[in-house]
């Protein structure tokens, strides 16, 4: 009688699943508690966790379609919960219905994104990420709430910049611009030794001033967007802004422990 296959989960990638997971809640929870410069660190810290467990899995070959869910469930309330209700405590509550729909706006574009790179699995061009990346998203809302705690700004002075920020990072990722995947860089390959001089000074550049620099970076990123797309077609369509695309890319959200690009 052939022996039947050991039921279970695979603990490490999952376990790292769920550190993403608590820091998406960890920042909810914070501010609701006024501790938004924690609340905007914990959603960095939840994009670390959430690179980490594809890579961790890939390596240890403890790939899963319980993780593959497991995962998207987390990104849902790390990228997309989260970072709107951290925006609509700090900068939103006091524009009334306008604050609340700026935020819900940003949690249908994360949820739609995440349902349309479910459907997308292996039919996409690994250049290119279909859209602004949820975890990118999610770092563009959280680096702005923490420049303004970081320089006393009252986020409720500027409700409607935080709104517009908010909203146009949910219209982004469901948009068809165009994103750089970044993955044909070689990581295993040899590298002049200035490379290395370059990272580290990169690293040196974002402890000096980390809120205002990661904002800078996702801010430009965001924009990249319909820049590459504007430099890449010849003239530009509704089906290369939204809507239903000729070409389909990759997703960036880390849906799962398989085929999560990093």
């Amino acid at each position: 009688m052939p022996d039947q296959k050991r039921r279970g989960i695979y603990l490490l990638p999952n376990l790292l699943t769920t550190a993403g997971l608590f820091s998406g809640f960890f920042a909810v929870v914070s501010s609701m508690n006024g501790r938004f410069e924690a609340a905007a660190v914990a959603i960095f810290v939840a994009m670390i966790f959430d690179g980490l467990d594809g890579r961790v899995a890939r390596i240890t070959n403890t790939q899963s379609e319980f993780g593959a869910e497991y995962d998207s469930m987390a990104d849902m309330v790390s990228f997309g919960v989260a970072p709107a209700l951290v925006a609509y405590n700090w900068g939103l509550s006091g524009l009334g219905k306008i604050g609340w729909l700026a935020a819900f706006i940003y949690v249908a574009g994360a949820a739609l994104r995440l349902a349309r790179f479910n459907t997308q699995i292996g039919i996409a061009d690994s250049r290119f990420f279909q859209g602004l990346a949820s975890p990118a998203a999610a770092a563009l809302v959280a680096g702005l709430i923490w420049v303004g705690v970081e320089y006393d700004i009252n986020g409720q002075d500027y409700g409607v910049i935080v709104a517009l920020v908010t909203g146009l990072s949910g219209l982004l990722m469901v948009s068809n611009f165009k994103y750089n995947s970044f993955k044909d860089i070689n990581l295993h390959g040899k590298v002049p030794f200035v490379v290395l001089l370059l990272i580290l000074l990169v690293f040196v550049v974002v402890a000096t001033e980390p809120a205002l620099v990661l904002f800078i970076v996702f801010l430009l990123y965001a924009l990249a967007g319909p820049i590459n797309t504007f430099r890449m077609v010849d003239k530009v369509r509704l089906e290369d802004v939204v809507g239903d695309a000729e070409e389909t890319n990759v997703d960036c959200d880390q849906k799962d422990n398989t085929d999560k690009p990093d």
